[in-house]
C-alpha cells in the first residue's frame, strides 16, 4: 500500500502488529496522506497480502525483510519515519539499527521496544512475567518460544477455532498459529467494527513462533 502526498511532507512507513497486515492502516493512511505526507504501508513476510509461505520466513529478521529492504531502498538524503505498532515495534528497531541514517525518527505505537544490551526477545519475556495479567499476551505467546507461562494463565479453549501446526522451515521446526475467525472476532477485534472484522477473516494469515535472533 504505497502512495504519494503532497510536496514537502515526511515519508511515513507503517508496520503492523503480529497477525495483522498493512490494511489495518486503512484508515489512518489517507488522513496522513491529505496532510501532505508520503506513506507506505507494508506487508510483513507471510502477512497479510505478502505472497511468503511462512515456511519460508524461517527468522525474525527474514520477516522483518520488507521493511529492512524498503528503508534500504530510500533515496539518498531521504529519512523516513518509521512507524511499529505492537509487534511492529521490534521490526522498526532492527531497521533502525541496520540503517540509521536513514531513519528521521521512529513511533513505537503501544509497541514493543527492546532493550540495549540484551536480545531482542526479553521484551516477550518481561512482559510475559505472572505479575503482567492485564496486557492482552497472544504475541508474547507466539514470538517467545516459551508459552509455559503463558500457558499457565489460560484455559484449553483460549485460542478457540486456532489450528496449531508445526512448520518445517530451513532453520528447523518452527512452531505455528493459525488464528481462527472465531478468534480474531472475539479476542482481537471485539470493539471493531463488522466491516474490520471481515478484513481479518479475508486477510487471515498464519502466525508462527518465530525465535527473536540474528
Amino acid at each position: 500500500m504505497e502512495g504519494s502526498g503532497g510536496g514537502g511532507g515526511d515519508h511515513f512507513i507503517l508496520v503492523h502488529g503480529l497477525g495483522h497486515g498493512a490494511w489495518c492502516w486503512y484508515k489512518l493512511v489517507p488522513m496522513l496522506r491529505a496532510a501532505g505526507h508520503r506513506v507506505t504501508a507494508l506487508d510483513m513476510a507471510a502477512s497479510g497480502a505478502h505472497p511468503a509461505r511462512m515456511d519460508e520466513v524461517p527468522s525474525f529478521e527474514e520477516y522483518s525483510r520488507p521493511l529492512l529492504d524498503a528503508v534500504a531502498a530510500a533515496p539518498v538524503g531521504e529519512r523516513l519515519v518509521l512507524v511499529g505498532h505492537s509487534l511492529g515495534g521490534l521490526n522498526i528497531a532492527l531497521a533502525m539499527e541496520r540503517l540509521p541514517r536513514k531513519v528521521a525518527a521512529a513511533v513505537f505505537l503501544d509497541a514493543c521496544m527492546p532493550c540495549v544490551g540484551r536480545h531482542m526477545g526479553v521484551t516477550m519475556e518481561e512482559v510475559s512475567k505472572p505479575r503482567v495479567v492485564s496486557w492482552t499476551p497472544i504475541d508474547t505467546w507466539l514470538i517467545s518460544g516459551d508459552s509455559s507461562q503463558f500457558s499457565r494463565r489460560t484455559t484449553p479453549d483460549f485460542f478457540m477455532d486456532s489450528e496449531r501446526m508445526v512448520l518445517e522451515t530451513s532453520e528447523g521446526p518452527r512452531p505455528a498459529l493459525v488464528f481462527g475467525p472465531k478468534l480474531l472476532a472475539a479476542k482481537l477485534y471485539d470493539r471493531s467494527s463488522a466491516e474490520v472484522t471481515t478484513r481479518t477473516q479475508s486477510f487471515s494469515s498464519l502466525c508462527s513462533s518465530l525465535v527473536l535472533r540474528r
